[in-house]
């Protein structure tokens, strides 16, 4: 199956669309992470059992011509309503799919063409037939996601029938590796991974090097909480990022590669081996690639969970066989980066953005997003919104387009406190920051970053300082502890963090707050201890009342920090039943049988056991 020219690659192209097209009907089960959580390949395992013994369906497997073909999709992005499986040619999408819909969906759809219309999302009395018609997937503009959902995530011919690789072989038989880099730099793309380096630029400062063996290095390390867009792209369309890494490294001339995945992306890790090793068996890794003299082996190494290892110079040094930390700069990664050697060094979403400014032009990628960040961005929304899930949107793309045209708004209509943004090195948006373009730059200024793209969207049950003190946490147990201000500084903060959520805190604690948060801002040696301080800074100047408040009032807005929850028995509901009585350890609860209970608060350690265990809702909290 060895592809040895751009002529058998057109050619292999035609026949793979003609056996797609061979199908009277393709069933899409997503199979990424979320849906696998929620029982997708139960639900594959189901329909495929279902197809085997029909006599007239042949259930395709190993890619013969088929009748009906079930298949494994990447992430089809409305997680929030997993497992989702979509039918085609009909172009229905069903949601929440369970076990014992598979049957439904074979005899109604399969078979019949009929929709099963109780499977369709639901928004009210709407019901949307197909994902186009859906809010959430309409109104993005997919162009690292296109595939993701649209295609067998673990099959070549399938990429390379939606036109997979036809930027490989145009860089490479068309155009000079210069010619490449400057398409790249005239398109404006900037890294995703979060610091917004303009690619381009990066790539030129590796060919300038005198050193000649050259790496290309791609960071899919992605270790914020709430963040899965890198993952969603290596599990769904990971040739989309072998086919962008293949041309950088043609534009650098580089002969080897690294795909650095965190240890917590097994499904990841299967896809892109298998991926890699399909790629070796068409030629399109490996030497003489497409029947030219450019060759290049792709290798992926797994992390250890080290979150600092999504810094460029630990994260080298990790894949060199070294405990994963940062190093002083210079000279940087392009220079001196994997064993001392030049290194190309990008994020997963960045690399798959190449092909289709290749295919389509700088010009074209410019048209979208802004001036400065042009292009779209991957976001992963979490926490308080009605639809979490995976998207791409135009960069410049406001957070009330995000959160109430696509995210559907807060859960239960509840008020919106704020999202953070770009992770626990990122900061607060509020607000009155709702119609604040989300690119590189603009987000900036209120002292935020856009990181690798997670937003968690938090309502007002939310309390600030805690998140405040979560993330904090998080970043200092990543410490690597090379530096003193990221090691030191980060503890010090963490524990007055503490000190104000157990009800101790002094007002003159928020001075030493911003103090030591400017510090580290400031004196950390890597980019991720200079930003390990953000949600302090930034929920201290959005909410800066909140914390006066736990230090002075000794209150808890939220009812969230349990050093400032109080349990009351509210005794005109409560039955006597003695249920709390006998379930809290800490002997705290008084009351005779069927009479009203009360609780001690001198004893009470405040652990909800009582309102856990209450039948008539007598137990309630006060802030």
């Amino acid at each position: 199956m060895r592809l040895t020219s751009v002529e058998a690659l057109a050619k292999h192209r035609e026949e793979a669309r003609a056996a797609i097209e061979a199908y009277d009907c393709r069933i899409l089960v997503c199979s990424g992470t979320g849906c696998v959580a929620a029982g997708a390949q139960k639900i594959y395992d189901k329909l495929v059992k279902l197809t085997e013994n029909l006599d007239h369906v042949t259930i395709q497997m190993q890619k013969d011509v088929p009748h009906i073909g079930t298949m494994k999709t990447g992430c089809q992005g409305l997680c929030e309503y997993g497992p989702l499986v979509r039918v085609e040619p009909y172009d229905y999408q069903y949601v929440k799919v369970q076990e014992d819909d598979c049957e439904e969906i074979l005899n109604e759809t399969v078979l019949n063409g009929r929709p099963v219309e109780r499977l369709f999302h639901q928004d009210g009395d709407e019901k949307y037939a197909h994902p186009m018609d859906i809010p959430f997937l309409n109104k993005q503009t997919r162009i690292v996601l296109e595939n993701c959902g649209n295609i067998d995530a673990e099959s070549i011919d399938e990429y390379i029938a939606a036109g997979g690789f036809s930027a490989l072989a145009k860089a490479i038989t068309e155009m000079t590796p210069e010619q490449v880099v400057d398409e790249v730099d005239k398109a404006g793309l900037r890294g995703r991974g979060g610091g917004g380096f303009p690619a381009g630029k990066k790539w030129k400062q590796v060919i300038r090097q005198k050193e000649k063996i050259r790496y290309v290095v791609c960071n899919g390390d992605e270790g914020d909480p709430g963040a899965f867009m890198d993952g969603s792209v290596m599990e769904g369309d990971p040739y989309k990022l072998i086919e962008g890494m293949l041309i950088a490294a043609y534009a650098v001339s580089a002969q080897d590669g690294y795909i650095y995945v965190r240890a917590e992306y097994p499904l990841s890790v299967k896809r892109l081996k298998h991926a890699i090793a399909q790629a070796e068996e068409y030629g399109l890794l490996g030497e003489g690639i497409l029947g030219t003299d450019f060759n290049f082996t792709l290798h992926i190494n797994r992390g250890a969970g080290a979150f600092v290892c999504g810094e460029g110079s630990a994260l080298t040094a990790s894949i060199e066989g070294n405990r994963g930390m940062p190093r002083v700069k210079p000279p940087r990664t392009v220079e001196k980066g994997l064993w001392e050697k030049p290194t190309v060094l990008n994020n997963v979403e960045t690399y798959a953005n190449v092909p289709k400014i290749i295919l389509q032009g700088a010009d074209w990628f410019r048209t979208i997003g802004t001036e400065g960040t042009p292009g779209t961005k991957t976001f992963s929304i979490t926490g308080a919104i009605a639809n979490t899930g995976l998207i791409e949107v135009p960069m410049g793309t406001t957070l009330r387009e995000i959160i109430y045209d696509i995210g559907g708004g807060l859960k239960n209509n509840a008020k919106f406190k704020g999202v953070q943004i770009g992770g626990p090195s990122g900061g607060c948006l509020v607000e009155e920051h709702l119609d604040v373009p989300l690119d590189f730059d603009s987000v900036k200024k209120f002292n935020a970053i856009v990181g690798s793209g997670g937003l968690v969207v938090m309502d007002d049950s939310t309390c600030m300082v805690e998140v405040a003190r979560f993330f904090m946490s998080f970043t200092q147990r990543e410490s690597c502890g090379k530096c003193v201000p990221c090691r030191e500084g980060t503890k010090r903060m963490l524990e007055i963090l503490e000190k104000i959520v157990a009800g101790k805190g002094e007002l003159e604690d928020l001075d030493r707050l911003e103090e030591m948060a400017q510090m580290v801002r400031s004196m950390a040696l890597c980019g991720l201890g200079k930003s390990a301080p953000l949600p302090v800074i930034s929920t201290l100047s959005t909410f800066r009342k909140e914390y006066e408040e736990h230090i002075i009032e000794k209150k808890c807005a939220a009812k969230v920090c349990t050093a400032m929850r109080k349990f009351i028995i509210n005794p005109d509901l409560c039955k006597g039943c003695g249920k709390c009585l006998r379930n809290c350890p800490a002997g705290a609860i008084n009351g005779a049988k069927k009479e009203a209970h009360s609780i001690n608060t001198d004893l009470c350690i405040k652990c909800g056991a009582c309102l856990e265990n209450c039948a008539f809702d007598a137990v309630y909290v006060e802030a």
